[in-house]
C-alpha cells in the first residue's frame, strides 16, 4: 500500500509540513488527496496560491522523482496540474521556480523508459499545457526548453494519451506567438508534427487539440504543403495498399491528413479562408491522384475505401468542393487573387468536366437509354466511380464554381457541359444526394445566363431531356409565338427565386 511506503523516505520539513498544514492532515497520502480535491475549483486554487503552496509541490515532485516513487509522483503531478489550471499566481510561480525544468526532468525519465510511463507523461504535459495558457511569456519559456529535441521525443511516443496534451501545448504556443508556427513548420519542427499525425493515423482517432493544431497550421496558415510532403518521406507507412494501382505514390498518413483537413474545413467552412498556397497544393494532389487511380472497378464503399490513392483523390476532391463554396469569405488583401478564381485559372473546371464526361452515366440513365439511338449521351464510357459519392462530389464542385460566376457558366456551355449536368439530376444509389446537387448545379448554371437557359429550353422541346426538376426551380418551357423558339420562363405563383 502507499501508506506503508512512506517511512522509506526522509522528506525535508520544508516540503512535508506546508502540505500537511494546508490540508489539515497528518500524512502525505491524505494531504495529496485533500489538496487535489480542493484544487479542482477556482476558489481552492486561489486559496492555495495565497499560501504559496506551489513551490512546495515542485520540491515534492523533485523528491519523488529522485526516489522513483511512481504512485506518489502521479498524485503530486496531478496536484501540480490542478494548481496551474487558470490560476495566474500559480502559473507565474511555476515559471519563477524553474517548474519547466522540474517537469521536463520527469518527462525525460518517463519517456526514455523501455516501457514509457504514459500516465506520468500525460500529467506532466497537462501541467505545461495549463501553464502555456497564461500568455506569450510563458509560452516562450516552454518553447525554449522543449523545442525541438524534447518535443520530438514526445511526438515519437505512439500514444493518444500523451499526444493530445502535446497538441494542446503546440497549438497554444503557435496561436499565441505566430512566429512559433513558422518555426514548427521548418526542417527542425516538421518531424514533430509528422510524428503526431502518424500516432493519430495509426489508431484513426481525431482529438480536439489535434484538429485545432492542424487547423492552425494548414488552414489558417500556409504550412499544409510542407507538412503533406513531409509525411511521404522515409516510406512512413508499411501498408500502402495495392501498389499496382499507384498506392505507393502516397502514404496512408497523407490520406489521413487530407481526411482530417476535409473534416475541419467542413466544420469551419464559414470561419476560415483557405490560403491560396494550400488550395493550389490540394488541386495538384488531386490531379496527381487522378492519374494513378484505377477507374476500372465499381465502388463498393464510400470514403475511406482502404485504397490510399482513392482516399487521397476523394478527400482532396471534398476539400476543393468546400473551398469553392467559400464565395467571398474573408477580406482579400490588395492585389490578391480570390482562391476560387485561382483554382479556375489552374484548369479546375476542365479537369472536373472531363472526369464527369468520362464516367458512365448514372444507373437510371443507363437503364433508360440502354437501347436508345441517342448517342449524344455517351454510354461507351469506360470509367467507373472509384468510391460511392465520387460523381456527387464532382457535380458539387461544378455547382459551387458556377454560383454567380458567368465565366464558369459560359465555359461549361462552351464545353457542351449543360446536357452532361442535366444527366446528373437523378437519384443514384451509389451517389447519395446526387439529385439535390445536380439541381443546385443546374440552378447556378441558369441563373442570369440567357444562353444557358435557351439551351435547356431547346433540349426539352426536342425531347432530348425530360426535366421535371425544372418545375422545382420555378421554370417551364414556352414557345415564343413570334420567333417559334423555346425559352424558359418563370412559373406563375412559384415560390422559387426567379432566374433572371
Amino acid at each position: 500500500m502507499v501508506g506503508e511506503s512512506l517511512p522509506e523516505f526522509n522528506y525535508p520539513k520544508d516540503v512535508l509540513q506546508p502540505l500537511l498544514s494546508a490540508s489539515n492532515s497528518s500524512s502525505l497520502q491524505q494531504a495529496l488527496e485533500i489538496l487535489i480535491k480542493d484544487s479542482r475549483a477556482a476558489v481552492g486554487r486561489a486559496e492555495l496560491a495565497s499560501k504559496n503552496i506551489l513551490p512546495t509541490v515542485l520540491k515534492l515532485v523533485e523528491s519523488l522523482h529522485r526516489a522513483s516513487n511512481r504512485e506518489y509522483l502521479m498524485q503530486a503531478t496531478k496536484l501540480l496540474r490542478n494548481l496551474c489550471a487558470g490560476e495566474v499566481a500559480n502559473q507565474n510561480s511555476f515559471v519563477e521556480h524553474n517548474g519547466i525544468e522540474t517537469v521536463l526532468t520527469v518527462l525525460r525519465s518517463a519517456a526514455l523508459l523501455s516501457d514509457p510511463n504514459f500516465g506520468i507523461i500525460r500529467l506532466s504535459l497537462q501541467v505545461l499545457a495549463n501553464v502555456s495558457l497564461a500568455g506569450a511569456e510563458h509560452q516562450q519559456a516552454i518553447w525554449l526548453k522543449l523545442f525541438p529535441n524534447e518535443f520530438f521525443i514526445l511526438a515519437s511516443i505512439r500514444s493518444l494519451e500523451t499526444s493530445d496534451p502535446l497538441c494542446m501545448i503546440l497549438y497554444t504556443c503557435c496561436d499565441g506567438k505566430p512566429g512559433l508556427a513558422i518555426e514548427l513548420c521548418r526542417d527542425t519542427g516538421l518531424p514533430i508534427v509528422a510524428g503526431i499525425i502518424r500516432t493519430f493515423a495509426s489508431v484513426g482517432s481525431r482529438e480536439d487539440w489535434f484538429k485545432l493544431l492542424l487547423s492552425r497550421l494548414c488552414l489558417e496558415d500556409i504550412h499544409f504543403p510542407a507538412l503533406f510532403f513531409k509525411l511521404c518521406e522515409g516510406n512512413a507507412s508499411e501498408d500502402r495498399g495495392n501498389t499496382a494501382f499507384g498506392d505507393n505514390v502516397f502514404s496512408s498518413e497523407q490520406a489521413f491528413l487530407l481526411r482530417i483537413i476535409s473534416e475541419i474545413l467542413n466544420e469551419r467552412i464559414n470561419e476560415v479562408r483557405v490560403p491560396n498556397e494550400t488550395a493550389l497544393c490540394v488541386l495538384g494532389i488531386f490531379k496527381r491522384s487522378v492519374s494513378i487511380v484505377d477507374f476500372g472497378a465499381r465502388a463498393k464503399s464510400g470514403l475511406p475505401t482502404g485504397s490510399t490513392s482513392v482516399d487521397v483523390m476523394g478527400y482532396s476532391l471534398i476539400i476543393l468542393r468546400d473551398i469553392c463554396a467559400q464565395d467571398g469569405l474573408g477580406d482579400l488583401k490588395k492585389d490578391s487573387v480570390d482562391v476560387v478564381d485561382l483554382l479556375l485559372s489552374n484548369d479546375l473546371t476542365n479537369v472536373i468536366l472531363s472526369l464527369l464526361h468520362d464516367l458512365e452515366p448514372p444507373a437510371i440513365i443507363r437503364k433508360t437509354l440502354k437501347d436508345s439511338e441517342n448517342r449524344e449521351l455517351n454510354l461507351g464510357s469506360t470509367k467507373l466511380c472509384p468510391y460511392k459519392g465520387f460523381r456527387r462530389d464532382l457535380v458539387a464542385i461544378i455547382g459551387n464554381c458556377a454560383y454567380r460566376r458567368k465565366n464558369v457558366q459560359d465555359e461549361i456551355r462552351q464545353k457542351s457541359g449543360i446536357l452532361l449536368l442535366l444527366q446528373q439530376c437523378v437519384t443514384d444509389d451509389d451517389n447519395p444526394y446526387l439529385r439535390e446537387w445536380g439541381i443546385w448545379s443546374l440552378r447556378n448554371l441558369l441563373e442570369g445566363n440567357s444562353e444557358n437557359q435557351q439551351i435547356v429550353a431547346d433540349l426539352q422541346l426536342q425531347g432530348s431531356v425530360d426535366m421535371p426538376e425544372l418545375a422545382r426551380l420555378g421554370l417551364k418551357v414556352e414557345v415564343d409565338q413570334n420567333t417559334h423558339r423555346a425559352k424558359l420562363v418563370n412559373i406563375p405563383g412559384s415560390y422559387t427565386k426567379p432566374i433572371e
